[in-house]
């Protein structure tokens, strides 16, 4: 029958929700070690996926307008917990990038798999569309996620297994 996303996926899923805030994602990522989480609703239905490039893609909107506007400051400069207190546009660009919330940013077109689907099948989607992270739905509720990084710890799994 050959092995199943169920076989590799990760059932502890760390998750967002659309209401959390820039900052809430970016401590999340940090903390967990993660590079994009899903985004449910209170029910655990999947509403959108955010990753680091959504929100390098909303710091480098705001640095293009910085840039624009002549400033000589740069949003990476100032951590989203500390203000500036020299450059009051730079604070209030990274207030309002901190304090944007997920679901402005995400992406809410998903693509996502079942538990019962062949690796391979995901496997040669994701890598298509150069996605690295699939939520796993069953009955509209998520109960997974698979990553490139799972796909390829679980070669290494079964190489050992059958030494």
């Amino acid at each position: 029958m050959g092995l199943r996303i169920r076989d590799i996926m990760t059932t502890q899923v760390v998750t967002l929700l659309g209401t959390d805030t820039v900052r809430d994602a970016t401590i999340c990522f940090a903390v967990d070690n993660i590079s994009g989480a899903p985004v449910v609703d209170e029910d655990y239905r999947l509403v959108g996926i955010i990753s680091e490039i959504d929100i390098l893609g909303l710091i480098v909107k705001y640095e293009k307008m910085l840039n624009r506007q002549g400033s000589a400051s740069h949003i990476l400069s100032v951590p989203m917990d500390k203000v500036d207190d020299e450059d009051e546009q730079l604070n209030a660009i990274v207030r309002e990038i901190s304090e944007t919330k997920v679901y402005e940013i995400m992406s809410k077109t998903v693509l996502t798999t079942s538990p019962d689907a062949k690796i391979m099948e995901v496997l040669k989607v994701m890598i298509d569309l150069d996605i690295n992270r699939v939520p796993v739905l069953e009955k509209g509720v998520l109960v997974g996620i698979v990553t490139r990084g799972d796909i390829v710890f679980s070669i290494y799994k079964r190489k050992v297994r059958d030494d």
